[in-house]
């Protein structure tokens, strides 16, 4: 009985071993087992194994089922000690083989052995001779074994395994045997002769031996696992440690990985899409974790860059039986559905509340998230030599997952996730540039622009000659950040890296150029002023000497030089920079506004209406069309203007969310919604273009980029182009967001021409930013000149009716409340204008300061202040009123609505609420020079001369091209009896007025 009972447990422990690969110790069962048997006296009567004990013609006992153990212990050990390679497996018989030879040959001579084992033993004679090069022998056994009739329900573990390798194997010699070679004749495979199939079938053969074996191989990785939380290992005799993780072996492997990879070959994408997601659902186990994340990525790859939205279908549905992903010449000769069923398959994941994707990026992002969790969990961070291959294909394996992430979030403007991904990988991106560089890119489309620059130093650490590296930098510190020392510094770095950087020494200096002249920009001596404009313009000269084929470097330039109020010479470049790039919005704008500071106004604005051609939707453009219509054709064109303005600010600026299809729940609606859903916010201080004035930041935080207008230089939650969800897809390649402070920077007067008291020392010789005089003289500006258009057309401007400038914006309900008072309009310009307003109209209630991203908002208040402007040109208060009231409802404390409602005000003839408006506005921005000048001549009106005269000096100070300011100024002097220098302002402005744009030149961006 005791003899017995240890029998069925070493019996036990026997099988145990063999589940879980365990071969070291089956010789040492096989022997307990022998000698208890034998010890026992009854051999064939103990144990399911003691009936294959025999006497040979020696006398000597020989076990066939120890034969057939010990020669699977040594072919699985040798396979392990000698893995087969991917491709091929040489013929010829290897010597430690010899012996497991015989074990089979032995044991299936005498035929002891019960049907299971024989089957097993010819399955493993199968699997020989497969490693020895034998393949039609190995055809041969498993025609013989007929592995479609073995039976999976009841059978042990091992044995799934057996079945599920004897698949792959059977798979691997039809493929390393030609369809018509006699090996496959019907005397050596037992099967009908395949030399007569057509190749379709061969294949389909193949791959359902693969499929097979791949389910088979789940199931019994499923099984393992199974057996070893219950803990069987608890009932052995000896129990010792907990098994180690189980390991996919070659066959097993090729069985899982085999199918998808033929289909793929053959065309088949819907095939291997579903045979992938077949593996992804089944129950997971730990031994295929690994394989799990590459499948996954495989498959995220493949639906990233080979299907659409069109040819996806859900993986809870049946596969199209035609798809356009499939080759059209193997559509027909291929299975859309399974040929085969098994009696056992693998558990798979199934319950009410899984998630389903809908879409093809969908579940590419949900598969790349999974294999980022594994990667991140499975990652090796340890820096010993022992463990260094093993990190470097972990960092590898983690290298695609996130660049695939880039992909599939870059295609839906997820930066903000993707950044947060990278920067889970910093845990092992140690001295890995690739990584820093991709965390760093991330950052910049995410807005986080201050994190960038500190990750782009490192990467200068990592890869110290690149020099596109520190030019990003430099772009992000001139831009949103207006770290203008950091961006020299950066800028310098291209510039001393020599030869190294030969092809981009240029966009060094021209970085450089961009610094120093927003630095002139920021400074408030004229000394200081003066020595930056002169590095600026000796930096893009230098830039354009080194590229004289890059347009960039004659259009800032020509910028410059334009800003210096030399116009002639900054025609010349931007002509030059026109002719290098014929298209470039930015030289087509700073053409039109060196024509209308020529008083060329028509020219002007038919240079705005052809570069419109081309970027309808550039609202820069359009602000000086609104400037140069009021001018050449009277302000109801302007007014037009206005609302086809509303009408693109309507269409372009939509802020429903596109991927809200009403298909039920989806992975990336949280993502859309943190990005697009309008949260509310503190709204800041915004910079004015006319005075440098900003506000104030901090070292530490980041500044957003800046939209600069004639009205607002407005911040922006978005960093760059390819962050922000409004980017205009007309937007010319080279015209990045404009950085903040644009200002006109101060040009600088001949000595006999300029106010005594503000006369400065001759700058150097060297100096050639100094424009000469002009020759051209217009009127000196009076107290009303701010406030008169001053028209080409004959005629008077015929009376508009007093409909409000109310545009209906969709979605985004920007309404206000306006009694529509029609008047008979006096011309049909008028009347067409009145019929334009009445269509865009609204007498909805006006809603509250709107939420979300910023950046659409202030555009819209742009366009009702310029609208404002020209009601107030056309001496229309209550019109003018309404519109500032519209902007308002969106911005309640920008000084420029606070300005606007200080014009309306005076327009009306209240000076004392004018002032009071005035104040408030300097109270938020005290640089604000429009407003100054307004405060100063209402001083004056107040013979306040002295306060006058100290706001006016104080607006010359800040921005000294204001030729208005210069006037004004004029005015207050001779007011209090100083004719002199009341003469030397007159002249300044005069000089300034022959020069001056409808608009700032630095409302076009300075940016890299």
């Amino acid at each position: 009985m005791t003899a017995r009972k240890s029998g069925s447990r070493l019996e036990t422990e026997i099988e145990r071993c063999r589940s879980e690969c365990q071969w070291d110790k089956i010789p040492e069962l096989v022997r307990q087992l022998s000698a208890k048997l034998i010890s026992n006296g009854k051999p064939r009567k103990t144990g399911r194994f003691a009936r294959f004990l025999v006497i040979d013609s020696f006398g000597g006992l020989q076990d066939d089922m120890g034969e057939l153990l010990l020669a699977e212990c040594k072919l699985q050990t040798y396979l392990k000690e000698n893995p087969i390679k991917q491709g091929a497996s040489p013929r010829g018989p290897r010597p430690k083989l010899v012996e497991v030879r015989k074990h089979l040959t032995a044991a299936l001579d005498r035929g002891n052995l019960k049907s299971d084992y024989l089957q097993e033993a010819s399955l493993l004679m199968a699997k020989l001779c497969y490693v020895e090069g034998e393949y039609r022998d190995a055809l041969g056994h498993y025609g013989r074994v007929s592995l479609d009739e073995l039976q999976l329900a009841g059978a042990p573990v091992y044995r799934l395994s057996i079945i599920a390798e004897s698949y792959a194997t059977k798979g691997l010699c039809l493929e390393k045997v030609p369809t018509a070679s006699p090996l496959l004749s019907n005397n050596n495979t037992g099967s009908p002769a395949l030399s007569n199939r057509t190749a379709c079938e061969r294949d389909q053969e193949i791959i359902t031996c693969y499929e097979k074996s791949g389910d088979i191989a789940l199931l019994y990785l499923q099984e393992v696992e199974k057996a070893l939380s219950a803990g069987i290992q608890n009932r052995s005799p000896k129990p010792g440690p907990v098994a180690p993780d189980q390991e996919l072996g070659y066959f097993l492997e090729t069985g899982l990985q085999r199918a998808h990879v033929i289909h793929f070959k053959n065309g088949n994408l819907t095939r291997g899409v579903g045979r992938f997601r077949e593996i992804l659902r089944a129950v997971e186990t730990r031994t295929t974790q690994n394989l799990r994340m590459t499948i996954a990525r495989q498959l995220a790859e493949i639906l990233l860059r080979g299907m659409c939205e069109q040819s996806y279908w859900s993986p809870m549905e049946d596969p199209p039986t035609v798809s356009p992903l499939d080759d059209p010449s193997q559509q027909g000769h291929t299975h859309s559905n399974k040929t085969y069923s098994l009696s056992r398959r693998p558990r798979i994941y199934s319950g009410e509340n899984l998630f389903c994707p809908q879409e093809n990026t969908e579940e590419a992002l949900l598969l790349l998230l999974i294999s980022e969790s594994m990667a991140n969990r499975d990652a090796v961070l340890s820096r010993i030599p022992e463990h260094n291959n093993d990190r470097i294909i972990s960092l590898q394996s983690a290298s695609v997952v996130y660049d695939l992430l880039t992909i599939a979030l870059g295609r839906r403007g997820q930066y903000e996730m993707l950044s947060e991904c990278l920067e889970r990988a910093m845990k092992f991106a140690f001295e890995e540039f690739h990584l820093w560089y991709q965390l760093a890119l991330s950052l910049m489309a995410a807005g986080k622009s201050a994190r960038a620059v500190k990750v782009l130093k490192e990467c200068i650490r990592l890869k110290p000659n690149d020099p596109t590296i520190p030019l990003l930098a430099v772009k992000l510190c001139i831009g949103p950040l207006h770290w203008l020392d950091e961006g020299e510094c950066f800028a310098k770095m291209v510039v001393d890296m020599g030869e190294k950087a030969a092809e981009f020494r240029a966009k060094g200096y021209l970085a450089i150029g961009l610094v120093y002249s927003l630095k002139a920009t920021d400074a408030s001596l004229r000394g200081t002023q003066e020595e930056y404009q002169r590095k600026a313009l000796g930096a893009f000269q230098r830039a354009q000497s080194l590229s004289p084929t890059d347009h960039l470097a004659s259009f800032y330039l020509a910028l410059q030089l334009a800003v210096s109020r030399q116009i002639p010479e900054a025609l010349a470049y931007v002509r030059q920079a026109l002719q290098l790039q014929g298209d470039d919005v930015h030289s087509l704008h700073l053409l039109a506004l060196l024509l209308s500071a020529q008083k060329h106004y028509h020219d002007a604005l038919n240079i705005i209406e052809m570069a419109l051609s081309e970027y309808p939707e550039n609202f820069n453009l359009l602000y000086t069309k609104v400037k140069l219509e009021t001018l050449c054709r009277g302000p109801e064109e302007a007014l037009l203007t206005c609302k086809h303005m509303l009408e693109i600010w309507k269409s372009f600026y939509n802020l429903t969310n596109p991927s809200d299809s009403g298909r039920g729940s989806s992975l990336l609606d949280r993502a859309i919604a943190d990005r697009r859903q309008l949260n509310a916010m503190t709204l800041p201080d915004f910079s004015d273009p006319d005075t440098g004035s900003s506000s104030s930041h901090s070292g530490s935080e980041p500044m957003s980029p800046c939209y600069s207008s004639p009205y607002f230089t407005f911040s922006s939650p978005f960093s760059s182009p390819l962050s922000s969800p409004f980017s205009s897809p007309l937007s010319s390649p080279t015209s990045p967001t404009s950085p903040a402070f644009f200002t006109i920077l101060p040009p600088h007067l001949p000595a006999t021409r300029q106010p005594s008291f503000l006369s400065s020392p001759p700058p150097p010789p060297h100096c050639h930013f100094v424009p000469p005089p002009s020759k051209a003289r217009g009127p000196a500006f009076c107290d009303h000149a701010a406030r008169q258009q001053i028209s080409t057309n004959s005629n008077p401007p015929p009376t508009l009716g007093c409909h409000a400038l109310v545009a209906w914006c969709g979605v985004c309900q920007v309404h206000v409340h306006i009694t529509v008072c029609s008047v008979h309009a006096t011309s049909i310009a008028a009347s067409r204008v009145e019929q334009a307003l009445s269509e865009v109209a609204s007498s909805l209630q006006s809603s509250a300061p709107k939420q979300g991203p910023l950046h659409p908002w202030m555009t819209l208040a742009q366009i009702w202040l310029h609208a404002a402007e020209v009601y107030v040109g056309m001496c229309k208060p209550a019109e003018a009123t309404a519109c500032t009231q519209e902007a308002a409802n969106l911005f309640p404390t920008s000084h420029n609505v606070l300005y606007m409602r200080g014009q309306v005000a005076e327009l009306r003839g209240n000076v004392d609420e004018a002032k009071r408006w005035y104040e408030e506005a300097l109270s938020i921005s005290p640089t604000h020079v429009k407003t100054m000048q307004r405060l100063g001549l209402i001083l004056q009106q107040l013979q306040r001369y002295s306060l006058s005269e100290k706001v006016l000096r104080d607006a010359v100070q800040v921005n000294s091209t204001a030729h208005d300011v210069w006037n004004s100024l004029g005015e207050v002097l001779q007011a209090q009896g100083n004719a002199a220098a009341a003469t030397e302002c007159f002249l300044a402005a005069l000089e300034l007025e022959a020069s001056s744009p409808v608009l700032p030149f630095t409302i076009i961006p300075r940016a890299l």
